[in-house]
């Protein structure tokens, strides 16, 4: 029997599972205290309790997840709403250092997928698939690499990319947590942005919450990111048509961050707290169908050894965060910010890590630098940086020798 859950109902259903991981952390103590972002819960439950029903009842539940995609041009169109090129200016040394570190990072991944393979006897070609191609990549690239290794005689690669893929994801919202809570408590940290929030106002209880934007300004919000993503979309077919290649949510992006430092000219004032709202609105339920949508049982024939490499790989990144990333960034909190999310974007990508922030910034206070570097780093410099690596690799003897 199967079952195929599509439209509007995708929704619906994210929703619940993200208020499902939001009762579950609050219960589990462990979750709440080391930032595990609730829609990772949520969604690890929802693929879970899918993977019993295939099993124990023999029904297939899938999910049309075309709504997922339009949540993420979304999600990068905020960011590029609030991405003032004066800040980009102040944060420009922040982003040269991490993409170093992320570069660093990548050929770390890759020399370790390569000599696990090695280890055990099978192609090393094999190896970068449990490397940059399917953790720092996502999804996306492994798929892309996949098909040309295939059709180069790597039998399967494209689902062990996808296996990979999907299991950092995983990696990426489980870990980045506990590496800020450790620095925080470690170094004793506080948000340089604290005093920063949004103004309050007084609630017939006596409570303070965040002021509400009047709908006029959540209209113009909404107008914002509808202008970013279909501008985006004809900006990535003319490029297209001209030979040229990039994903859809970086030109997205990009709309937004030249909406957002020609607002002045224009007199248009987008709403910093809309604004916000949105991409977090967007994240979570970007993340939630990820995470839910997966087909765990596909992945079981694999999972000894997808698990093993998978430990080495989250050894070797965990440590490189806390001892490379946090130090360079300057060992302050945004330093820290920036370490958990460097984890989620090496590990399953860039949303992952902004998650991680988010769910750290809600805690602690804000980290508008590390909003910043992490997401341009993310969307745009870490896939170029990511396809040199991979053809360098590719060029080694031990490629062609097949180990």
């Amino acid at each position: 029997m199967e079952f195929h859950i599509a439209g509007l109902n995708i929704i619906v259903v994210a929703v619940a599972v993200w208020f499902v991981g939001t009762f579950v952390n609050k219960k589990i103590s462990f979750l709440e205290r080391y930032n595990i972002p609730v829609a990772v819960t949520g969604g690890l439950i929802c693929s879970t309790l899918v993977m019993g029903l295939f099993y124990g009842a023999d029904i297939s539940v899938t999910f049309d997840t075309r709504l997922r995609d339009l949540l993420l041009l979304t999600f990068f169109s905020t960011i590029g709403l609030s991405a003032k090129l004066s800040l980009l200016r102040e944060g420009g040394k922040t982003l040269a250092v991490l993409l170093v570190a992320t570069s660093v990072l990548l050929i770390l991944q890759d020399g370790t997928g390569v000599l696990l393979a090695y280890a055990l006897g099978t192609h090393p070609g094999y190896g970068l698939f449990a490397g940059s191609i399917s953790l720092a990549g996502g999804h996306g690239t492994a798929i892309a690499w996949g098909t040309v290794a295939e059709q180069a005689g790597l039998a399967s690669a494209k689902e062990i990319g996808i296996a990979f893929a999907t299991f950092g994801l995983i990696a990426g919202g489980l870990i980045g947590g506990p590496i800020a809570e450790y620095l925080i408590k470690k170094h004793k940290l506080v948000s340089d942005e604290a005093n920063g929030q949004a103004p309050s106002i007084e609630t017939d209880d006596g409570a303070l919450s965040p002021s509400m934007p009047t709908v006029s300004a959540q209209l113009t919000t909404l107008v914002m990111l509808a202008v970013c993503i279909q501008a985006g979309d004809l900006v990535n077919q003319f490029l297209f048509s001209n030979g040229v290649t990039i994903p859809g949510f970086l030109t997205a992006m990009m709309v937004g961050i030249l909406i957002a430092n020609t607002s002045g000219f224009l007199n248009l004032s987008i709403d910093p707290v809309s604004r916000e709202r949105a991409g977090e609105i967007s994240l979570q339920l970007f993340l939630a169908i990820s995470l839910m949508s997966m087909q765990l049982w596909v992945l079981a024939d694999a999972i000894a050894i997808i698990l093993l490499v998978l430990f080495v790989q989250m050894t070797i990144i965990t440590l490189f965060a806390v001892w490379f990333v946090f130090r360079v960034m300057g060992r302050s909190y945004d330093a820290c910010v920036i370490a958990a999310g460097f984890t989620g974007l090496g590990m399953g990508a860039t949303p992952v890590g902004i998650a991680n922030m988010n769910a750290v910034t809600a805690k602690y206070g804000p980290s508008p630098k590390a909003f910043l570097v992490v997401p341009l780093v993310g969307a745009f410099f870490l896939d170029i940086v990511n396809a040199f690596v991979i053809k360098t690799f590719l060029a080694l003897p031990i490629m062609s020798s097949g180990g």
